[in-house]
């Protein structure tokens, strides 16, 4: 029987591990040329570079659309936003047909801002600048939104357990939320889009450090993408504050050495028949 767990388990966090391959699969018609050959490339800047010098368009987790009646409940149109690694997503130039008038895109692929500032120079409200989420070069609490959409999970595509993140990742997350959060204004809100449901990621985001609170909200149909809003200046939620405790004591905890066989192999992904 624990063998049979171990293997649930091990098929679980596969396809959570592998969750942006598959979503960029399902969610697109066209050739899979642009798909890595492994989940690291999607943290290499060389391989968004190269991506975007021919990719016109991508969309993670639906368009604008899918989750516009979430966004003008939390996001007045003339809000300063931050669109947070932007990559060549029609999200803001989206926004701005909607109304938002100023958009402020950032991205660490320089392929990407360039062509993107090219495609867009006619909508004097989109500013595109190249820039490190670890490293935002603005003063503190400029925004009054910062939006992110699958940015955050292409940090974490290494990850071999949903329940844990590896220090390396845990690090990386802390410093861009630790900037998402100076950035803000008071009262300011962090949109984020994932694929990650709260039992994954609230855990990321529930650190009284940050200083915000925490609600989320979920979108689609026959699969569910969620949207979190945190609000700064607002405290944790007596409920998220325990699970900051909680992960705290976990974290200072002896680490276990149970591992599931073949859990470092992509094989799995590619014996998956889409």
């Amino acid at each position: 029987m624990r063998g049979k767990l171990f293997n649930r388990q091990h098929i679980l966090n596969h396809i959570l591990v592998n969750s942006t391959r598959l979503h960029e699969i399902a969610q697109t018609n066209r050739s899979m040329e642009y798909l890595p050959d492994s989940n690291a490339r999607y943290k290499d800047v060389d391989y968004w570079n190269e991506r975007y010098r021919t990719e016109e368009s991508f969309e993670w987790f639906g368009d604008f659309t899918k989750f516009d009646h979430l966004l003008k409940q939390h996001v007045g149109t003339e809000e300063n936003i931050l669109m947070l690694g932007c990559g060549n997503s029609a999200l803001s130039y989206d926004m701005y047909r909607a109304g938002y008038t100023s958009i402020t895109n950032v991205d660490y692929s320089s392929v990407c801002v360039e062509s993107m500032a090219e495609r867009h120079k006619d909508c004097a409200q989109l500013s595109w600048l190249c820039m490190d989420a670890r490293r935002l070069a603005f003063p503190d609490g400029v925004f009054d939104v910062v939006l992110e959409k699958g940015t955050l999970d292409a940090m974490l595509v290494e990850e071999s357990d949903p329940w844990k993140v590896s220090e390396s990742a845990a690090r990386l997350l802390h410093q861009v939320l630790l900037e998402v959060s100076r950035v803000l204004k008071p009262g300011g809100r962090f949109i984020s889009v994932t694929f990650a449901q709260p039992h994954f990621r609230k855990g990321l985001y529930a650190r009284a450090e940050y200083d915000w609170s925490i609600k989320h909200y979920h979108y689609g149909n026959s699969f569910h993408y969620f949207l979190y809003v945190l609000t700064k200046g607002e405290e944790l939620s007596s409920e998220d504050a325990a699970l900051e405790r909680r992960l705290l004591v976990e974290a200072e905890a002896p680490p276990t050495n149970i591992r599931f066989q073949g859990a470092d192999s992509e094989d799995f992904l590619n014996n998956i028949g889409l």
